[in-house]
């Protein structure tokens, strides 16, 4: 993951349509170009170092995997958010990520365990990040995540479950940086993880799948009852 800094500087002499689709995704996702915000040529031309034609061919693969829209021709525009979106990509979520941790407990080895442990220590031991960097401590959050998931074993099912989590952690992403979540909910989020954590290594797939479900579940609640989905500018 890119850090995360007021301009993206590209090597002009490796700037490709995949290198400008990486920062231009980065950008999008946590929230530099916002929901809706219309993407003027002569900005990304600037902040990416680019010219017309690697960002167009980026622009045309972001409008595929739902982050951009064509505005009739006349330009682009980041894709807007809605409550509904938001439920649906949540809903889908907690449904793949049961059926990984499913898989992944029947399918898991020792390695698997191990890279579980090491994730789960790694991201306690930044905990201090939240308050400062959040979108720091959110990549050990992914990695945490992505190290249960793995144990699936299935490409298939990984590709499906990254891109559900690309779109909904725009939606993450926007309620990190508006402040709306307090160290309280990341408390509950650790014992969650804690007990996510003993069900795996217990094998418990009962269990696993219950909590995997409720926590994907979690942001979602609170963003709706906050109005950030309805009013991302203010």
């Amino acid at each position: 993951m890119m850090n995360i800094r007021d301009t993206v500087d590209l090597d002009s002499k490796d700037n490709s349509a995949a290198q400008v689709l990486g920062a231009l995704t980065y950008d999008i996702l946590t929230g530099y170009f916002k929901p809706g915000e219309k993407l003027l040529m002569t900005r990304l031309k600037a902040r990416y170092n680019v010219g017309v034609g690697p960002l167009r061919e980026a622009l045309s693969q972001l409008l595929v995997k739902q982050l951009v829209i064509v505005e009739n021709q006349r330009g682009f525009r980041v894709h807007p958010i809605s409550k509904a979106e938001l439920i649906d990509i949540y809903e889908t979520r907690a449904e793949i990520e049961a059926l990984c941790v499913g898989f992944a407990i029947e399918r898991g080895d020792d390695e698997w365990e191990a890279n579980i442990v090491a994730c789960a220590h790694k991201m306690k031991l930044h905990a201090a990040l939240l308050e400062k960097e959040p979108h720091r401590w959110e990549q050990y959050h992914h990695d945490f995540h992505s190290a249960i998931a793995e144990g699936c074993r299935s490409p298939a099912l990984l590709q499906v479950r990254d891109a559900l989590y690309e779109k909904a952690s725009r939606y993450r992403n926007l309620w990190l940086k508006k402040n709306m979540v307090d160290l309280s909910v990341f408390d509950a989020n650790k014992k969650e993880h804690d007990a996510l954590v003993d069900a795996l290594l217990s094998r418990d797939v009962t269990t696993a799948t219950q909590l995997i479900r409720k926590h994907i579940l979690s942001p979602s609640v609170i963003l709706q009852a906050t109005a950030v989905i309805e009013n991302p500018f203010d």
